[in-house]
């Protein structure tokens, strides 16, 4: 922890404090940007940002085709008024004056010869500003509903101009449900979308390749590894089984089988984790509260070993996905919260429904403190709290929480951790609904 300077110099020394500035300090200017921020890319949608939603392809490219008729329409309608009102300003018809000897009678009133002048010319201007005003109108009008219309027409033809980046979406979302053998197979003219498409499926290609190389390598992983761990372990038991070996041969064999034991759990943790961090493709219907009843099940002789007290609120909760990987779950956070617990501590795991169809399971354990900075690595492989021992093979390989990690998103679920304030961890993890 960093701590602040103090305010007083060393003892016996003398300190000069600054003069007092007579004028108020200036505001803190902003940083400028440097070169390479002041050219920064173009994002999508930020011209849009006052909209109060999020605006889509569809609606900018609608906003783009009406906004250019109406703009066109707006440049028509002025250049049409400026030409009518100069036609109106020079007049075909020659102009009739009258003799300002002559008098005349307009709305019973006697006028002369130059009143009657004037009166007909006001009136020429008058007709010519009520034919512009109504011509001005009745443009307007019609170029607010002609515009209404190129805002439908636009949203069509968006509609049907982006189909095909729909199909490619369809298709994506479902190469995201690790059906990786789909393909778009755009079909069309040779433009940019069936470019886009084409390049798309040749990528899927690539990837079901190597996912199809991930698992033979993890098949042949499986068995190259387990295979002599397996000898060496069926060696270490029959040499410690022979009653004429010495003790120190005996305590030679229990160090290597525990060695050994380390070593098939790290295999098993690593081949675990390399299946888990697929999408699910079959997904059935599974108890949550029976999975972690199995799971308190096969951890209640540790907990009880360890003297820790195992609790459990069990509610009848309904989840889709494979019923072995969800046991795993449960099995790892119960090992993990029994292992890194405290003598006379204990363990608490609850299942219950949650809005949205959602299942939810929590292992909640005292324990020592964890510090909020180790939560956002926890998940890590290999990662341990800051001061657990990384000697001693009883408390697992730094593999189960990344292994819970990689499981609850293979079935679409979210997973958080949380320290308890006098210690230990609250788990909670969510994964959809039947």
């Amino acid at each position: 922890m960093t701590t602040p300077p103090t305010t007083g110099g060393p003892s016996g020394s003398s300190r000069t404090l600054p003069p007092r500035p007579g004028h108020p300090p200036r505001p803190e200017q902003p940083p400028r940007p440097a070169a390479a921020e002041q050219h920064a890319p173009y994002r999508p949608g930020e011209g849009l940002s006052w909209l109060p939603f999020r605006p889509t392809i569809r609606i900018r490219l609608t906003l783009l085709y009406g906004g250019m008729f109406l703009m066109a329409g707006v440049v028509l309608l002025l250049l049409m008024y400026v030409l009518v009102r100069n036609a109106f300003q020079s007049p075909t018809l020659p102009p009739i004056f009258i003799d300002p000897s002559i008098t005349a009678r307009i709305n019973n009133q006697v006028v002369t010869g130059d009143q009657f002048n004037q009166y007909l010319q006001n009136q020429m201007r008058l007709g010519q500003h009520s034919e512009l005003d109504l011509l001005l109108r009745q443009a307007l009008t019609v170029l607010v509903v002609l515009a209404v219309i190129a805002f439908a027409a636009g949203y069509a033809m968006a509609g049907r101009v982006l189909r095909p980046l729909g199909r490619i979406t369809r298709a994506a979302r479902e190469v995201a449900g690790s059906d990786l053998h789909r393909r778009i197979e755009l079909e069309g003219p040779d433009d940019e979308l069936k470019e886009l498409a084409d390049t798309f499926d040749e990528m899927l290609d690539r990837l079901d390749r190597s996912f199809d190389s991930q698992r033979r390598f993890v098949a042949n992983a499986s068995h190259e590894l387990r295979t002599p761990l397996a000898i060496n372990r069926t060696l270490l038991e029959v040499q410690l089984s022979d009653p004429n070996t010495s003790a120190d041969l005996q305590q030679l064999g229990k160090t290597l089988l525990a060695t050994n034991e380390r070593s098939e759990q790290l295999v098993e943790g690593l081949l675990l984790l390399a299946r888990s961090d697929n999408e699910l493709v079959d997904r059935r219907p599974v108890e949550l509260s029976e999975v972690a009843l199995r799971a308190v099940e096969q951890t209640r002789a540790e907990a009880a070993d360890r003297e820790v007290e195992i609790r459990s609120e069990l509610h009848q909760v309904a989840v889709s996905g494979n019923g072995v990987l969800l046991e795993r779950i449960a099995l790892n956070l119960l090992q993990n919260a029994v292992r890194y617990n405290v003598a006379d501590g204990w363990v608490e795991i609850t299942t219950a429904p949650r809005p949205g169809g959602f299942g939810e399971l929590v292992v909640s354990n005292t324990g020592p403190v964890v510090p909020g900075y180790e939560l956002e690595h926890i998940f890590e492989p290999f990662r341990r709290v800051k001061g657990a021992d990384r000697t001693r093979s009883d408390k697992g390989v730094g593999l189960g929480l990344s292994i819970v990690r990689s499981v609850v998103r293979a079935h679409g679920g979210s997973i958080e951790a949380a320290a308890r304030p006098g210690g230990g961890l609250t788990m909670r993890v969510r994964i959809p609904g039947s």
